[in-house]
């Protein structure tokens, strides 16, 4: 008999088929999910008026009851609303502040998906947690575990699994993996599997309906505060109401005419100030990663890879300096725009994951000619 497998039920079609797959190749299937706090029936925000644990868990338990019901399938239910807060938002809040751009998801699969939640499935008896992600687990010859994009280009999530450790993968099942995005649809229509939810997972789950300046003017402590617009000569030519309403790249909302638009090309919170400039500006040739996560082994000296700076971006060529274990600057073959501090570099070679780490300056505009490409403004 094949052992107890809990499946991280989200209430979307890639989780309930997940379930479905596992139960059809004989595994015995446990269902769990999490509650964040913020989900579209609790508050939007924590506050005195936020709904009590017993309500949450019940609402969640009455939510995806007819799910576990149509898999015949026993459902946990695990409350994570303080830990999500501590470990997840506070950090999105946090980096906002401190004039960066935020991956949510690069944070929560490590420590609360793939962390408390299965942990929590452990104490159900269940040996490995699953997911609807489209990613694929590959154990190489020399027995080590490997993660690799899911085969669908399109719907590939590797990249948000870049930060799980090597025992947390070799804990892990992605389903999915093998297949395609519309051959999951085809398959829940032919079985009736029906979800709950028709929305697509989301980086930001916890933003509801609402903008991000929005989100954070909401949260204790958290102050906008305006300051001045220059050009990349270090020009005064606007103010903006906040840093937190800007990433590098951005076109909209700095409102300073100019005869060829804006962009966002700098933030620097130390001295609230927004620097902009023209397309061209935004280019580099490099960045430094930190706090990288490697599931291959950490190299020692340079390698080639195919790098994402961000998920929605296609991969490109790029060389790996290592400078310490967890360390590295990064080379592109080619001068990539909008390299944002915050974001998460991810390196492939091939269809195989690396690892991943955070990026930390934005690099060397191509316009500073007397850069070699190797070394960024500091951390």
């Amino acid at each position: 008999m094949k052992p107890l497998v809990a499946v991280a039920l989200s209430g979307g079609i890639d989780s309930l088929t997940s379930a479905w797959l596992l139960k059809d190749q004989g595994y015995r299937v446990i269902g769990v999910h999490f509650i964040t706090g913020y989900e579209e029936w609790a508050k939007s925000s924590f506050d005195q008026n936020r709904p009590s644990t017993d309500y949450l868990l019940k609402a969640a338990d009455i939510k995806l009851a007819p799910i576990a019901t149509r898999l015949d399938i026993p459902l946990r239910i695990l409350d994570c609303t303080e830990r999500f807060k501590n470990e997840v938002v506070d950090y999105f809040i946090s980096t906002y502040r401190a004039g960066k751009t935020p991956s949510p998801c690069l944070v929560c699969n490590p420590a609360v998906k793939f962390g408390d939640l299965f942990r929590f499935a452990r104490q159900l008896g269940a040996e490995r947690l699953a997911t609807g992600h489209y990613a694929r687990i590959h154990r190489e010859m020399t027995g080590r575990l490997s993660l690799y994009r899911g085969i669908d280009s399109g719907k590939d999530q590797s990249y948000f699994l870049a930060r799980l450790s090597r025992r947390q993968l070799e804990s892990s099942l992605f389903p999915l993996g093998e297949m395609t995005k519309s051959e999951v649809i085809a398959l829940a229509h032919k079985k009736d599997l029906i979800p709950i939810s028709d929305e697509e997972s989301q980086d930001v789950c916890f933003i509801k309906g609402g903008s991000y300046d929005k989100f954070l003017a909401r949260q204790s402590g958290f102050k906008p505060d305006p300051g001045l617009i220059v050009n990349t000569d270090g020009e005064v030519i606007g103010q903006h109401a906040g840093l937190h309403l800007f990433t590098i790249g951005q076109r909209r909302g700095i409102n300073c005419p100019a005869r060829e638009p804006y962009y966002v090309v700098r933030i620097e919170p130390d001295q609230n100030r927004l620097v902009v400039g023209q397309r061209e500006d935004l280019f580099s040739r490099g960045c430094r990663v930190v706090e990288i996560n490697w599931i291959a082994s950490a190299p020692t000296t340079p390698i080639r890879v195919s790098v994402k700076i961000r998920y929605r971006h296609q991969a490109f060529p790029a060389t790996v300096v290592p400078l310490a274990s967890r360390t590295a600057q990064i080379r592109f073959d080619r001068p990539q725009a909008a390299v944002t501090p915050g974001q998460g570099a991810v390196f492939y070679q091939g269809d195989m994951v690396l690892g991943g780490g955070w990026i930390v300056a934005g690099g060397v505009s191509i316009q500073d000619r007397s850069s070699t490409g190797l070394a960024p403004p500091g951390i």
